[in-house]
């Protein structure tokens, strides 16, 4: 079962990545402006925002089984409407439906998980769960572009969608249907509350953004400084891999029980202050091989930084109130990679600033986790 859950958590991922590739060149095929294109990919993550809190909520009010079975469903229907696009305001329409339903996946998956294993185990599982993200960021962009070559874009989204129709069948018997933890209304509202100011929540929210962040600005400006070095346009697209292999590496090895040994906030820590070591050599490497090694380097940073964020978020919560922290959580999540390439560009930074103010910035969340550990803000283990 903790299986079939984290390949649902692969499916989720491979949708979104997936996307990637194809959504701007299926846009201007309709003749959209530039504009309208790239509201087209931004109005995806501004929907899975608000489906992240969708999910949150009612995974706790009526249990993550339901939520996830439904997401599953919906997301697939919406998946198949990609046929049905005639123009640029349909695909708008469409994206958006598709972004709203695929935001129920993720947190009622994650919140299914947790709630379904011991804590004793919550870094290790967090750390397979990442494999599983890996392998999906790997292999969704290379099977929609190579796929959408030889057929279409709705083909591509089709194929995804009886995917996810087929797990969502298979949910149905696969999985337990647990109801959802209530508590008496005055508790439950004294319990929200104190959750939301939990310090080891605001961390694990605040670590789940400049995650992302520092995905966005990758994404924005490494291609960017590859081709300023004179390499080729496909470079970029290797060095991603290369990031992805290396993270998938430490996932998935042995090592990966050092997320149950250590507590997450020192994890947390070390991932950070290797991503943003790996952020500043990007602003300065001139060869092939420096670019290789420091994003193999930053996706072991990378690696450390996801189980951590993930077991400071279990740590933090109850069964009754996971679900809508693991909304936020990826909330958060959608926030960061916006706000990533959208803020370097705003502010008209080069490629080598943008990962100095970005390494910067990892390593001052990184010192304020140990700031909070030390005054012992933070939560131990509790079942």
């Amino acid at each position: 079962m903790r299986f079939f859950t984290y390949f649902l958590i692969f499916l989720a991922f491979f949708d979104l990545f997936a996307q990637l590739p194809v959504i701007s060149p299926l846009a201007a095929s309709f003749g959209a402006s530039t504009f309208v294109t790239g509201f087209a990919v931004g109005i995806y993550s501004l929907a899975n925002i608000g489906g992240n809190m969708i999910s949150g909520i009612l995974a706790d009010r009526k249990g993550p089984y339901r939520v996830l079975l439904i997401g599953l469903l919906l997301t697939a229907g919406s998946l198949f409407l990609y046929q049905l696009i005639i123009g640029p305001y349909s695909l708008l329409a469409v994206r958006f439906l598709h972004g709203l339903s695929a935001g129920l996946i993720i947190p009622a998956a994650f919140t299914y998980a947790a709630n379904r294993t011991g804590t004793e185990a919550r870094g290790r599982n967090g750390a397979v769960a990442g494999a599983f993200i890996g392998l999906a960021a790997i292999a969704g962009p290379a099977f929609s572009a190579v796929t959408a070559a030889r057929t279409s874009v709705p083909f591509v989204m089709s194929i995804t969608g009886f995917a996810l129709l087929a797990a969502g069948a298979a949910a149905f018997f696969v999985l337990k249907r647990g109801t959802a933890h209530r508590k008496p209304p005055s508790e439950e509202a004294a319990a929200e509350l104190a959750a939301a100011i939990s310090p080891g929540l605001l961390l694990s929210y605040a670590g789940a953004f400049f995650l992302m962040f520092s995905q966005g600005v990758i994404a924005y400006m490494l291609p960017l400084r590859a081709i300023g070095l004179g390499f080729g346009t496909e470079t970029g697209g290797l060095l991603l891999s290369v990031f992805g292999l290396a993270a998938i590496a430490v996932f998935a090895l042995p090592v990966n029980r050092i997320f149950d040994i250590a507590p997450p906030v020192y994890t947390m820590a070390g991932g950070l202050v290797i991503m943003a070591s790996s952020l500043f050599a990007l602003s300065t490497a001139e060869s092939l091989a420096a670019l290789y090694s420091t994003m193999a380097a930053y996706g072991i940073g990378f690696a450390f930084l996801f189980p951590s964020i993930n077991s400071l978020l279990i740590d933090a919560t109850s069964a009754s109130a996971r679900g809508k922290s693991y909304g936020l959580f990826y909330a958060c999540f959608s926030i960061g990679v916006v706000a990533g390439s959208s803020i370097t560009g705003a502010l008209g930074l080069s490629a080598d600033s943008s990962f100095v103010l970005c390494g910067i910035l990892l390593l001052m969340l990184a010192l304020s986790g140990l700031l909070m550990n030390t005054r012992r803000l933070l939560p131990h283990k509790k079942g």
